[in-house]
């Protein structure tokens, strides 16, 4: 139970309470680190034997929220992720150290340099002429060192194309600099919420989903889970909400050079303007 989860101290204080008085071991995170990771395991002995099931999310686990906010979730039976997930509440729990993971990457235990390592994969890939192309979606992009990564990118030839609903600290269009970035909001009926970030990968497509945004606190000072999506079906399915927000002309804005943002608006508009 996140005690400082801002809005929801209150009832997540009421919530610890109710279940440790009906038995539950409820556990309050890491001292000193803000626990911002969204993820449930059940563990359930069956004919076959003990089976993992895992769901980890973008978003809280809140019922008011769900209806207001745009989320995603992956639900798996995979052993790797079952073994990572009690791995990471034993961690929690300080019943263990820290572990080597299968699946899972966790901020503060590698999470900076796992996205270092897939950017610099794509400016691998660009350097050596095959391309590379990322597209990241998040509320907020503010920690200087990714957005450096993300200029190098830039300069490197890699075609970096980033949702960003609210802050963002990179700039679009400098020369020599950004020429091969785009930065778009898109503000609609519910709060974009998810965190989707998509590496080309040479045409073997990297698709990982995130609690987190791409904020100091973020990577620093928080308990944050980062994953993949394998399924060929899923990655397809996400790929094209990605492609559609690329080519949305009702709520999206685009970053200009001077840091405004204008609104994207669809070819009758533009003729009639």
């Amino acid at each position: 139970m996140e005690l400082k989860a801002r809005f929801d101290e209150e009832n997540n204080i009421i919530w610890a309470r109710r279940l440790e008085q009906a038995g539950c071991h409820v556990i309050y995170g890491l001292v000193g680190l803000k626990t911002h990771a969204k993820i449930i395991l059940i563990v359930r002995l069956e004919p076959s034997g003990t089976k993992h099931y895992v769901h980890l999310g973008t978003g809280n686990y809140n019922d008011n929220t769900a209806k207001l906010y745009t989320d995603l979730g992956l639900m798996t039976a995979n052993d790797q992720f079952g073994i990572d997930a009690s791995a990471f509440f034993n961690l929690l729990s300080g019943y263990s150290e820290s572990p080597v993971w299968n699946k899972l990457v966790m901020a503060q235990l590698g999470l900076r340099e796992k996205i270092y390592s897939l950017i610099d994969n794509e400016i691998a890939l660009a350097r050596a002429g095959t391309g590379g192309h990322i597209i990241a979606k998040m509320n907020s992009l503010i920690d200087q060192p990714v957005i450096e990564n993300l200029y190098e990118a830039s300069v490197n030839g890699v075609e970096v194309e980033l949702i960003v609903r609210g802050i963002c600290g990179l700039k679009t269009g400098i020369e020599g600099i950004s020429d091969n970035t785009t930065v778009r909001s898109i503000v609609g009926r519910q709060l974009e919420h998810s965190r989707i970030f998509w590496f080309s990968n040479g045409g073997d497509d990297q698709l990982y989903l995130l609690s987190a945004d791409w904020m100091s606190r973020s990577l620093n000072d928080r308990v944050e889970l980062f994953f993949p999506v394998e399924s060929e079906e899923h990655i397809t399915r996400i790929k094209a909400l990605l492609d559609l927000y690329l080519r949305d002309n009702v709520g999206a804005y685009m970053m200009q050079s001077n840091g405004n943002y204008r609104r994207v608006r669809n070819k009758v508009d533009e003729v009639s303007a």
